[in-house]
């Protein structure tokens, strides 16, 4: 799972994987660096004072203070260390160790994958999570990556389009978009997966695997092509979790969260299908 917040003495710093790299919020490193009660006007003015800062950032898209994604100025570690040198700040040096460090266990991560899995358990286990749980997360989001790299290498570019396919899978399988289940789930910014029961999870897998297999058999291009495999990846799922609920004798769409009550505690008290 790649963090998209981490945190640097208490201060929230939006980052972004872009070109095999993390790229930071330039405003969050600002008000990190400074407690700047302004930190987009101190930036208007510094990158006003010293105009070769703006070659070193790059417009990327991410999540505002409305919960909508947004186009920010960013910057990759070695320019995130360029424009630390033109913020004075007594923070200046414990920030870059900061930065080396973050920058250095993604590098870890790249040459040994199985220490990116083992920090994700970690993560998981230390927010309430079972072993059985993050086991099956762990394995949606290597499917879902799968299906998006898949979706990448037909055509599909833009970010909406990505929530229209995944809306589709959503819909055939669960019966609601994504949002739509969060509503139901009593969320607002979380990920909708971190909420989802074993099952939910299960299905949820089935028919982003079934999407990528029907995207590959069918050799879908471009985005009406992958929309339709999506659909039909989702129908199967569907499917299924229709012909375990007849069975089970309930439904499988969820209400349930995890907001209040860690996974590992509500598992225990759940009465076993």
């Amino acid at each position: 799972m790649e963090k998209a917040l981490v945190v640097f003495q208490d201060k929230k710093i939006r980052r972004v994987w872009h070109n095999a790299e993390w790229y930071f919020s330039v405003v969050d490193v600002i008000e990190a660096l400074t407690d700047s009660p302004a930190p987009r006007q101190y930036w208007g003015v510094l990158k006003g004072r010293e105009l070769q800062l703006l070659t070193i950032c790059l417009q990327l898209k991410m999540p505002a203070e409305d919960g909508k994604m947004r186009f920010t100025d960013c910057v990759n570690t070695k320019n995130a260390f360029r424009l630390v040198q033109s913020i004075p700040s007594k923070k200046a040096e414990p920030f870059k160790l900061w930065l080396a460090q973050v920058g250095y266990e993604r590098v870890q991560e790249i040459a040994n994958p199985e220490l990116a899995q083992e920090r994700m358990k970690m993560l998981y286990e230390q927010k309430g999570y079972s072993r059985d749980w993050i086991d099956k997360r762990l394995r949606g989001i290597a499917i879902r990556q799968e299906l998006t790299d898949e979706w990448k290498g037909r055509g599909v570019t833009e970010e909406t389009d990505f929530a229209i396919l995944t809306n589709e899978i959503s819909k055939a399988t669960f019966g609601k978009t994504v949002q739509e289940y969060k509503e139901l789930k009593g969320l607002k910014n979380q990920n909708l997966r971190d909420h989802m029961t074993d099952l939910e999870l299960i299905f949820n897998m089935l028919g982003e695997r079934v999407t990528t297999e029907i995207t590959r058999t069918k050799d879908a291009s471009g985005f009406i092509s992958c929309k339709q495999a999506a659909m039909e990846g989702g129908e199967v799922a569907g499917g299924a979790r229709k012909d375990a609920e007849r069975r089970i004798g309930k439904s499988l769409v969820s209400g349930d969260n995890y907001l209040n009550e860690p996974e590992k505690v509500k598992r225990k008290r759940l009465p076993r299908l």
